[in-house]
């Protein structure tokens, strides 16, 4: 089952401010944990979506990609998530010490602008996961599953 959770549109990359969301694929037997399931494995493809869009923005750059993604806020409380976050992601997913790194960041650029820190370098290598999460997913699920993601987007987006 895939939840397409366009409730307000599809934002970026997609631009589809007239899709509405749809749960497509759902079987007869699906308990409300594969809706929920269906819903947290949105976020996890909506993520893929932007990443490999920035990633082709950025192809142009000299800004390397990273081997693993970042990841902060109250869903990192879900470790079925954050484990398939990674999954669909194909790389590491690594979790914050702090829930939320929002205020913390801007912290640390005040304390770099008023000379208490020292460089984004140092501030970079000073960061270490609470915990990290590595694919298990089999490439070949890990597409296929990806596959059925953007042809339910295709399905969603082909009604406006």
């Amino acid at each position: 089952a895939y939840l397409v959770p366009a409730f307000q549109g599809l934002g970026a990359p997609h631009w589809a401010a007239e899709a509405r969301a749809a749960i497509l694929g759902l079987p007869r037997a699906a308990s409300a944990a594969d809706i929920v399931a269906a819903g947290l494995e949105a976020v996890a493809f909506q993520t893929r979506d932007l990443l490999d869009a920035m990633r082709k923005d950025m192809a142009q750059s000299s800004i390397p990609n990273s081997a693993s993604l970042r990841v902060d806020g109250g869903m990192t409380a879900n470790a079925w998530f954050l484990q398939r976050l990674a999954d669909i992601l194909g790389e590491r997913v690594e979790v914050a010490c702090h829930p939320e790194t929002t205020a913390l960041g801007a912290a640390f650029l005040a304390g770099q602008a008023s000379g208490v820190y020292g460089s984004h370098d140092e501030l970079q290598r000073a960061w270490v996961p609470s915990r990290a999460f590595e694919p298990a997913m089999s490439e070949a699920e890990r597409e296929a599953r990806y596959g059925g993601w953007r042809d339910a987007l295709a399905k969603v987006k082909s009604r406006l």
